[in-house]
């Protein structure tokens, strides 16, 4: 697969065995859902919070909204630099849900059964972002829309597509690619690319 001309010149943001790519490559499993009614469309926030909540689309526009400039780092081996996107900060979506002090990680569900797991810290550090749009411009469909997380300091794969539940829970669950040998965390600074990395 072809990512777009790789920079020949070493770039500080970009970790070890990445190359920059401008495009933007889609990369997925399963199908890729579309929208048509965006009123039968929710986001549900559950597991070890004091009262489980449902969103509709337009309640989360009605939300305060951030603007935030990333790079992000496919575990396949692309970088894109300085994307910008906007949306919820997840501190601003829990404002008015109590989280349980239990609660350590998160689970992110997505459509077509996709789920990938997040130390709550990682969750709600200050570059995450469930966003729904993309350099002004509402998110594609193969780029996550209605709504995407973006973890950007940790690969891609982490950034889930087309999110529906937001789950915390006392302890790890391994979501898709973690079940299937990808690393628990994957920081891309440290080339954490699979389990056995």
């Amino acid at each position: 697969m072809y990512f777009g001309k790789p920079k020949k010149t070493h770039n500080a943001n970009i970790p070890p065995g990445q190359q920059e790519t401008t495009r933007f490559p889609v990369l997925h499993h399963g199908n890729v859902p579309y929208y048509r009614d965006l009123e039968e469309w929710t986001l549900t926030i559950d597991g070890l919070v004091d009262e489980k909540m449902t969103y509709t689309y337009q309640q989360l526009l009605d939300m305060p909204q951030t603007r935030l400039q990333n790079d992000i780092h496919c575990v396949t081996g692309w970088s894109k630099l300085n994307n910008m996107w906007e949306g919820i900060t997840p501190k601003d979506l829990l404002s008015s849900i109590k989280v349980n002090d239990s609660a350590k990680f998160v689970v992110l569900h997505a459509e077509e059964e996709f789920s990938t797991n997040l130390p709550i810290q990682d969750f709600l550090h200050e570059k995450t972002l469930l966003a729904h749009s993309y350099e002004g411009k509402p998110l594609t469909p193969e780029h996550g829309f209605p709504l995407r997380a973006v973890v950007s300091h940790l690969y891609f794969w982490k950034s889930a597509k087309w999110l529906r539940r937001i789950e915390f829970v006392a302890e790890e669950q391994l979501g898709f690619w973690e079940k299937n040998g990808y690393h628990h965390y994957g920081n891309p600074w440290k080339e954490e690319r699979y389990s056995w990395s």
